[in-house]
């Protein structure tokens, strides 16, 4: 197994704090690698930078067609959202055309990382629910998925028709027979491969013809950056500093994907520490390398460059990338 590459580094003045390290890969339309960083084979849980794929039965069985989803449906399908209004409201009302409420999730309840709906809830003695999961939207895909299916309702369960048809996506994206799966922090079974395997995944989505399910999906999240995360969030701030040309999301413990439709190229990464801050700076890093985002871009430089302020707002370091991504 080769090492991993150095992805970001931290500064404290003149001196160099920490180093975080990862693996990179990106693909073309045939499944050939066209850039590297570290180990193209070594096993990965891409966890919610999955989901695009966790999604597809909903539409190949003809679920959702035959629910009616929205765009907005199907970008909340491959959400990791906020817990913001926009994200619940949406969640439960499709969660009233299926007939179901928010007892009928199996992601458990999560406090909602906006602040508006957080305070929302203390102001009215409340508890979060389901819907605030950031992963509810996904949930209602698969409730959606198994209505249309007439299977049970633990849905989760990896003997299910659900998730058995997730699996089946999965490796035929992938080309590969997954290894395994770990439960993610949904519940649901999030599947291994190689990281070689997910980025030949996203080239395939990239790739895909307009009005094929790979297509709807990522024209989805393309289309509405703002419910695949939220405000303030890597995935929907850059996918909107590329004009939406690109679809990205990010996953649990490090990693990120980006589908890149023009290009017809996909990339995966998966940051060795499990870092957040080391993700989102290498995925920068790899789209301006690619040529897909300007280094100058606010929303580039707010992860790569990035200053490092302590709580009285004094600029005590930075984040940058690492110099073997060769950005100036």
């Amino acid at each position: 197994m080769m090492k991993p590459a150095p992805f970001a580094e931290i500064w404290r003045g003149p001196f160099l704090e920490s180093v975080h390290s990862g693996h990179a890969v990106a693909c073309d339309d045939t499944g050939q690698i066209v850039q590297a960083w570290g180990d193209p084979n070594v096993v990965v849980l891409p966890r919610s930078s999955s989901k695009m794929i966790q999604a597809l039965p909903l539409i190949t069985s003809g679920a959702a067609d035959a629910a009616g989803l929205t765009t907005e449906q199907l970008a909340l399908a491959c959400a990791s959202h906020q817990g913001a209004a926009i994200h619940t409201d949406r969640v439960g009302d499709w969660l009233k055309t299926l007939g179901l409420r928010d007892d009928a999730l199996r992601c458990g309840p999560q406090e909602p990382n906006d602040r508006d709906a957080r305070d929302a809830l203390v102001r009215a003695h409340d508890m979060p629910c389901q819907m605030h999961n950031n992963c509810s939207g996904k949930h209602a895909g698969f409730l959606t998925l198994a209505k249309h299916l007439r299977a049970g309702p633990e849905y989760i369960d990896p003997a299910h028709p659900v998730q058995t048809a997730c699996l089946e996506a999965f490796e035929a994206t992938t080309q590969e027979t997954s290894p395994g799966f770990g439960i993610d922090g949904c519940s649901a079974p999030n599947f291994a491969c190689t990281l070689h395997g997910m980025a030949r995944a996203m080239a395939q989505f990239a790739a895909a013809p307009d009005g094929s399910p790979e297509s709807r999906l990522h024209s989805a999240m393309r289309l509405h950056p703002d419910l695949v995360a939220g405000e303030g969030r890597a995935c929907t701030e850059l996918m909107r500093a590329m004009d939406g040309k690109v679809a990205l999301k990010t996953g649990a413990e490090g990693f990120f994907i980006a589908i890149l439709p023009e290009r017809k190229l996909g990339v995966a990464l998966k940051a060795a520490c499990g870092t957040t801050r080391a993700a989102e700076c290498a995925i920068a890093a790899v789209l301006v390398c690619l040529g897909a985002l300007d280094a100058d871009h606010p929303t580039a430089l707010k992860r790569m460059n990035a200053p490092i302020r302590n709580w009285r707002g004094v600029e005590t370091g930075t984040l940058k990338p690492a110099p073997e991504w060769s950005i100036s």
